[in-house]
């Protein structure tokens, strides 16, 4: 490896309620001495959100469901660019704590007495920053993976157009994405290609695919009210979502959702130019009669 290749890691600041009152977990890394926020390098064909769980859980023994970003913090480690992303996180599951060479203590801390404890100055800023957000519920919106090309495709409907072998592909490398989310439900057009990119994650999750025939090229194109009438509403749901359309699709879906509350602040956050299998998440907080914005991504993955 080159010495100038930039590091690449991820990490979460973990939060729970206890009691009512929120508490940071910090972890004692004895390599180096300090207390740090779970962290750790991307493995090779890694997205950043997959590793942040991946290495909260290898660290600590919780699964974590992310929320909202974090600031990005990028630094230089012995002359080499290191960029670290971070999200706030929720604890789905505890498989139990077990110390190794590389964090052999973890504590739960208030945020006050954690970014106390914490050892570098830009931990106390993310535990601060995770502390003042809301929990928040994630809504995502997935553009199928790579299909056949309409020019290729001599069947009689478009709805029957597949997927081609790339694009089976990379509906596979979604699942670690869309589960580091804690996603449980799984909507999806009715067209085979986004049925295709829906299914692998479906599979895992040993739930159903639910069809949307309104957010279908095709059902859009007929009636474009009922397809955005659709879209409210599942953006009502109090559940982790995604649903899988089309690029034709997109800019009526993200013009419906740039009208909820919250998202017109965040417009300049979200595109509907997804490249195949790229996606959306807007983070929802249900503080009130109806769900808030607090943050929204764009991840241009697998299919950049």
């Amino acid at each position: 490896m080159a010495t100038s290749e930039p590091i690449r890691a991820a990490g979460v600041v973990l939060i729970r309620s206890r009691r009512g009152k929120p508490e940071v977990l910090a972890v004692h890394r004895p390599s180096r001495r300090d207390w740090s926020i779970p962290k750790g390098k991307l493995e090779p064909g890694e997205h950043w959100a997959s590793a942040a769980v991946r290495e909260c859980l290898e660290e600590t023994g919780y699964l974590a469901s992310l929320g909202a970003p974090l600031p990005l913090l990028r630094y230089l480690v012995q002359g080499r660019p290191k960029t670290v992303h971070y999200w706030v996180g929720r604890v789905r599951h505890d498989s139990g704590f077990a110390p190794t060479q590389e964090v052999d203590e973890v504590r739960w801390l208030p945020p006050s007495d954690a970014a106390e404890l914490l050892t570098y100055e830009h931990d106390h800023d993310l535990v601060n920053a995770a502390s003042a957000m809301p929990a928040t519920v994630p809504f995502i919106v997935l553009r199928h993976t790579q299909a056949v090309k309409r020019a290729d495709f001599s069947g009689s409907s478009d709805q029957d157009r597949p997927l081609t072998p790339t694009g089976l592909f990379d509906a596979e490398q979604l699942v670690p994405l869309l589960d580091a989310y804690g996603v449980t439900q799984v909507h999806s057009s009715d067209a085979l290609r986004c049925q295709q990119t829906a299914a692998p994650f479906a599979h895992w999750l040993t739930r159903a695919v639910h069809p949307e025939p309104t957010l279908s090229e095709i059902g859009f194109s007929a009636d474009p009210q009922a397809g955005r009438d659709r879209i409210r509403e599942l953006f009502q749901l109090n559940q982790p979502i995604v649903i899988c359309t089309h690029r034709p699709v997109l800019p009526e879906l993200i013009s419906v959702l740039s009208q909820q509350a919250g998202m017109s602040e965040l417009n300049d956050s979200i595109t509907p130019a997804l490249k195949p299998g790229g996606m959306i998440v807007v983070h929802r907080a249900f503080t009130g009669p109806q769900p808030t914005a607090i943050a929204a991504e764009v991840h241009q993955w697998p299919g950049a």
